[in-house]
C-alpha cells in the first residue's frame, strides 16, 4: 500500500484528554492550517474560518461555558460543572472551526456547510501526518446560541467543531471500523 493511503488507514482521534505537550509550535501550526484551508469550495465562498483557543483563554473560555450550563441546567451536578469548566484545558491548543454561511449564494448551506467540515477534517489528517494527536468535538456548545456569542460569531456563522490538537500521552487503539462491502454497491439502470 503506498505511504498516503497507509497515513489514511492509521488516522485515528485521540482522546482530548490524552492530548499533552509538546503541541505544534506557532510555525508547524500555521503550516498545517494553510494546509487544511485547500478544501473543495464551491463558489470560491471560503466558508469557514478559524479561532484559536490557548494557554490560560482556555480556561476562561470553558469557566464562560461552564456558567451557561448552569443557567441552562441550574441543577447540574458540581462534577459536570467542572467538566464543562476543564472541556478546552487538556490539549494544549484547540481550533474552532466555524461555518461562515452566506445565505444570499446559490451554493446549498449543505455545501458550505460541507466545506467547512472538511477543514476539521483536513485539521485531523494534517495532525497525524506530523506525528500529532487530534480530537474533532463538538458537544452542547457548537449548538448553543450563547456559546457562539461568547466565541464572536456572527449570525451567519456556527460551530462546526472544536478540534484539540496536541501529542498523544497514551498509546490509543483504534477503533472497529465498519467493512467496505456493507457500504458500497454499484448502481446500474
Amino acid at each position: 500500500m503506498s505511504a498516503p493511503l497507509e497515513l489514511l488507514q492509521q488516522r485515528h482521534s485521540v482522546p482530548s484528554r490524552q492530548l499533552g505537550e509538546p503541541a505544534p509550535d506557532d510555525a508547524t501550526l500555521r503550516a498545517l492550517l494553510q494546509a487544511a484551508i485547500r478544501v473543495p469550495d464551491h463558489g470560491k465562498l471560503v466558508p469557514f474560518r478559524l479561532v484559536e483557543l490557548r494557554g490560560e483563554a482556555k480556561l476562561r473560555f470553558g469557566e464562560k461555558l461552564a456558567a451557561r450550563a448552569i443557567a441552562r441546567d441550574p441543577g447540574l451536578p458540581e462534577s459536570k460543572r467542572e467538566k464543562e469548566r476543564l472541556r478546552y484545558t487538556f490539549a494544549p491548543r484547540v481550533i474552532v472551526v466555524v461555518a461562515r454561511l452566506h445565505p444570499e449564494s446559490s451554493v446549498p448551506e449543505i455545501e458550505q456547510l460541507l466545506c467547512a467540515g472538511n477543514v476539521a477534517y483536513n485539521l485531523l489528517l494534517g495532525a497525524h501526518a506530523l506525528g500529532y494527536g487530534a480530537q474533532w468535538l463538538t458537544g452542547w456548545a457548537a449548538y448553543d446560541g450563547e456559546a457562539a456569542r461568547i466565541l464572536g460569531l456572527a449570525e451567519n456563522e456556527r460551530v462546526v467543531g472544536f478540534v484539540h490538537l496536541g501529542t498523544p500521552q497514551i498509546e490509543v487503539p483504534d477503533r472497529d471500523r465498519p467493512a467496505l462491502d456493507g457500504l458500497l454497491t454499484t448502481w446500474t439502470p
